[in-house]
C-alpha cells in the first residue's frame, strides 16, 4: 500500500502546491522517482514527466530512458525527453561531470517550466539525501544556509517525498511490487555523495538507529535558526547600510560593535559578493589606515576614513577589470593572454613575464586591471613602497605600454604583479612555501 495519506499531509503541511497544480516530475528512472510517480498518479494530481539522457553509461543509459518512456505511457502523462553532451559540456566549462549534469539538468528542466507553463518541478529527494547534503556542506565548510539541506520548497523546486527515508522507499517499492532500474554508479564509492551514503551514514546509524528522525528535527532547527537569523539581517541592513548617490555606505564604529562580528558583517555583505577570506581582512583593516580596496565580482569595497563604501563596478570598469578564480587556467585582458599555473613545488624563475606568487597570499577573486592613479607596490628586491607611475619613468616605459600592462591584484586591493615587468616582493616564494600559484603572460 502507498503511503498516500502522509505524501499529501507533507504536501499540505510544507503549502508545496494546490490540488489544481500542474507539476512536471523529473524522473530517473530510479526507486526514488518511480515511487514519486505512483503517488502523484495515485493521488490524483495533474502532472508530466520529464528524463535526462546524460550518455554517462553507455547502453545503461539508454536503457533508463526506455524505462522512463514505458512508465509515463503505463500511466498516460506526457513525456520529456533530452539527450545531453556531458562531458563536452563538462570539458568545455572545466567543470566536473557532476556539475555538468546538475547545471544541464536544471536549465532544461527551467526551460520546459516556462514553454508549458508548468507551476513547479517536483525532485525525488528523501531524507536521507538531505542528511547527505548537510554532511557534505559541513566536510567543505558552510554558513547556517548550509545546515538545512534541502528545502521541501525553494522558487519552483519542490520535493514531496522528504518526509520519507529511504529504507522506507526500499519497502514501499518492495511491498508494492514496483519496477525500476538501478542506475550502476550508485553502487560505487567513486563520488563524494556515495561515499558518505555507503561509508559514513552506516557508521552513524550504529551511533544511533534512528538517525533520520534525529537529522531531521536538527535541519528543522538549523532551518528555524537562520529565519531569525535573516529577520536579524533584515533589519540591520535597512538600519545601518546608508545609500548615498550611487555608493552603499557602512560605518567603521558600527563594524567594530557587531556582535558577533564575522557572521554579521558576511551577512550584511552576502548579496555584493565579497568571500570570507576578503571579510577577514576587512576586519583587519579597520583598525588601520584607510585606501583598502577590497573585490568582489561585481563590486568593489574601499575602508574610508569613517565609513567602508561599496560601489558597483560599472560597465566600463567591468571591461577594465578581469576576474581570476582558483580553478581558472587562463584569463585574457586588453587582448593578452595570461596563463595561470599551481604547483606543489617551491621553485622561481627572475623573468618580468612571469610571477612566482607563493599560493597562501593569495585572496581570490584576483583581478587584472589597468594602471590607476596612485598605485604603489614593493618591487620585487626592494623593501618600501614605490610608486608605479615612478616605477614606470625609471623603466622609460612608452605611454601605450604603460597602459597596456595587466596589473595582477590581490581580493584585498594588494598590487602583486606588473605583468611583464616586476612583481611585488610581498609575494615571492620562500623558503617556507609550500605551493606556487604561476602567471606567465603570453606574447603574441
Amino acid at each position: 500500500m502507498l503511503p498516500l495519506q502522509n505524501f499529501n499531509d507533507f504536501i499540505l503541511q510544507n503549502n508545496l502546491f494546490s490540488k489544481e497544480g500542474n507539476i512536471l516530475l523529473a524522473v530517473s528512472g530510479g526507486k526514488d522517482s518511480v515511487l514519486m510517480v505512483h503517488l502523484f498518479k495515485e493521488a490524483g494530481y495533474t502532472f508530466s514527466v520529464a528524463h535526462c539522457n546524460f550518455n554517462l553509461r553507455g547502453d545503461e543509459s539508454q536503457r533508463d530512458e526506455n524505462f522512463v518512456r514505458m512508465l509515463t505511457s503505463i500511466v498516460e502523462v506526457p513525456f520529456y525527453v533530452k539527450q545531453f553532451d556531458t562531458i563536452s559540456y563538462a570539458n568545455k566549462e572545466k567543470i566536473s561531470t557532476q556539475m555538468a549534469a546538475r547545471d544541464l539538468r536544471y536549465e532544461w528542466f527551467e526551460e520546459l517550466r516556462i514553454q508549458h507553463e508548468f507551476d513547479l518541478i517536483s525532485l525525488a529527494q528523501h531524507q536521507d539525501d538531505a542528511i547527505e547534503t548537510v554532511i557534505l556542506n559541513l566536510t567543505r565548510g558552510t554558513g547556517i544556509a548550509g545546515l538545512h539541506g534541502i528545502l521541501p520548497k525553494r522558487d519552483h523546486l519542490i520535493r514531496p517525498l522528504l518526509f520519507l527515508s529511504r529504507a522506507q522507499i526500499d519497502l514501499v517499492i518492495k511491498e508494492n511490487a514496483i519496477d525500476y532500474v538501478e542506475d550502476s554508479s550508485n553502487l560505487t564509492s567513486s563520488y563524494a555523495r556515495n561515499k558518505i551514503r555507503r561509508q559514513v551514514l552506516p557508521l552513524l546509524k550504529e551511533l544511533n538507529p534512528n538517525l533520520e528522525h534525529t537529522f531531521m528535527q536538527n535541519i528543522c532547527r538549523f532551518r528555524e535558526t537562520e529565519i531569525v537569523l535573516q529577520q536579524v539581517v533584515a533589519s540591520l541592513t535597512k538600519d545601518l547600510l546608508v545609500e548615498k548617490n550611487t555608493a552603499i555606505h557602512l560605518s567603521i564604529k558600527i563594524i567594530k560593535r557587531l556582535h558577533p562580528q564575522k557572521l554579521l558583517l558576511f551577512e550584511l555583505l552576502k548579496p555584493y559578493g565579497f568571500t570570507e577570506t576578503v571579510l577577514d581582512n576587512l576586519i583587519l583593516s579597520v583598525d588601520g589606515q584607510s585606501g583598502a580596496v577590497f573585490y568582489s565580482t561585481t563590486h568593489q569595497l574601499i575602508v574610508d576614513r569613517k565609513d567602508v563604501i561599496i560601489v558597483k563596478i560599472s560597465g566600463k570598469q567591468e571591461e577594465e577589470i578581469c576576474f581570476i578564480h582558483p580553478h581558472d587556467d587562463h584569463v585574457t585582458f586588453l587582448d593578452q593572454k595570461i596563463s595561470v599555473s599551481y604547483s606543489h613545488v617551491a621553485h622561481f624563475d627572475n623573468e618580468p613575464n612571469r610571477a612566482f606568487i607563493d599560493v597562501r597570499k593569495l585572496i581570490y577573486p584576483l583581478i587584472f586591471r589597468s594602471r590607476q592613479e596612485g598605485d604603489k607596490f614593493i618591487p620585487l628586491g626592494m623593501t618600501t613602497y614605490k610608486k608605479l607611475s615612478n616605477f614606470f619613468v625609471d623603466k622609460k616605459v612608452p605611454l601605450n605600454e604603460k597602459e597596456l600592462a595587466p596589473i595582477l591584484v590581490n581580493g584585498n586591493g594588494e598590487i602583486i604583479w606588473i605583468g611583464g615587468y616586476r612583481q611585488d616582493d610581498r609575494f615571492k616564494v620562500t623558503g617556507s612555501t609550500t605551493g606556487v600559484a604561476v602567471f606567465e603572460l603570453m606574447k603574441g
